[in-house]
């Protein structure tokens, strides 16, 4: 991981964004970096603007506010209008396509976060935790018993095991984006059918 780095957390309210962002800080804080994490959103308490920032750090952070981002997730289309040119060349950004269809350009990964949320689990909730599984596979974000402990320790214990699984299946999802990425084949196999033996020395040209 990096010394620093800067985090916004876009979208609507109700989407689950200041959750997010406590999620985030805390595996952060887990992970002996210093936090600096901020919301601002719209006076509608649902459908309005939505964002959570995070500043990690390694050092002390001297300016609360995010400047350059390397890490943005938009969850609606007005955010990934809005931020995308925040992003660094390097930085990444992620859209959940179930309410983003002009997707910014750059280092971008689409996902139906909100949709899978739907399928998975009865209800959009979840697509937060879904994205952050996601982020965290992709940005390598540290590790999975650190984001274990964060979830444990912020969620409501009457939710935790949802947002567990949520988390767990955007991991899923992030480390296969990885493979494609990256040219990794995953290999299957039947294990119930026999091995091919290899052909003779003799036999080969």
């Amino acid at each position: 991981m990096n010394k620093y780095y800067e985090v916004r957390l876009s979208g609507s309210g109700g989407q689950g964004l200041g959750l997010a962002g406590r999620v985030f800080s805390e595996a952060a804080i887990l992970g002996d970096y210093n936090v600096c994490q901020t919301q601002s959103y719209g006076p509608e308490a649902r459908g309005g603007s939505s964002r959570t920032d995070i500043i990690i750090s390694r050092s002390e952070i001297l300016f609360p506010n995010c400047r350059e981002l390397d890490i943005l997730l938009a969850m609606n289309q007005a955010s990934a209008d809005k931020f995308a040119c925040d992003v660094t060349e390097s930085g990444m950004i992620l859209v959940d396509t179930t309410y983003v269809n002009q997707p910014p350009p750059g280092n971008v990964y689409e996902y139906p976060l909100s949709k899978q949320s739907i399928d998975f689990f009865g209800s959009p909730v979840a697509a937060n935790l879904i994205a952050l599984g996601m982020l965290a596979a992709i940005g390598r974000l540290f590790d999975i018993e650190t984001w274990v402990k964060a979830i444990q320790g912020t969620v409501p214990r009457r939710y935790t095991e949802m947002n567990l699984n949520a988390f767990e299946l955007g991991h899923k999802e992030g480390r296969a984006m990885l493979d494609v990425e990256e040219g990794r084949v995953r290999v299957a196999f039947d294990r119930k059918r026999p091995v091919r033996k290899a052909p003779k020395r003799e036999n080969l040209c």
